[in-house]
Formats: structure tokens, C-alpha cells, sequence
């Protein structure tokens, strides 16, 4: 169906940064899609950090945090990008209508 997938890499985790086999991780995908594989790298969470996220709709929370530049430019210039993007959206651009 998808092919089959290496599980014998390491990956780190993105909320701990833990690294870890891949056979004990999941696939985490910023853009909401994981099904759509074409062209797409995954990023993991190690199997403690996937079952405490929260699985609750986030709106349009993780367009706004690649908008922002989050995990591609440093600290101070993503919470610029963030706070501005985020005012210009208003209160609630990051939860469900």
C-alpha cells in the first residue's frame, strides 16, 4: 500500500528530543495529512510524548506555527513572526470555529 518503511533507524523525538528506534516512535505530521506520503518527510515523537499530546482540534495552529518559521529560524525571530501573525488573525486563529 505505502511501501515499506525502515524501522530500524534512530529518530528523535521532537517534543523531548530523545532518540529512539524507529519501530518505537511515531510519525507526526506538521501539515495534518499523514496519508498524503508524496514528497513528505515525517518528524517522530517517542511513544510517551504521542500519548500525552492532546488530540482535541487545534484549528489552524500548525499553519500558523510553519508560517512563523518554527523550527527553521531562531527563537527571537519566530515569536516576532508568531506574535504578528497572530494579531493580524485575531484571538482565535488557532482554535476551531
Amino acid at each position: 500500500m505505502w511501501g515499506s518503511r525502515d524501522r530500524t533507524t534512530q529518530v528523535t523525538c521532537i517534543a523531548c528530543g530523545e532518540t529512539v528506534p524507529r519501530r518505537e516512535a511515531r510519525e507526526y505530521d506538521k501539515e495534518g495529512d499523514r496519508y498524503d506520503r508524496v514528497d513528505k518527510e515525517f518528524e517522530f515523537l517517542c511513544k510517551p510524548c504521542h500519548g500525552d499530546i492532546d488530540t482535541q482540534p487545534r484549528g489552524n495552529l500548525e499553519t500558523l506555527l510553519t508560517e512563523s518559521g518554527a523550527g527553521e529560524v531562531d527563537r527571537s525571530e519566530f515569536l516576532e513572526r508568531y506574535a504578528e501573525l497572530a494579531t493580524e488573525r485575531g484571538p482565535r486563529s488557532g482554535r476551531e470555529r
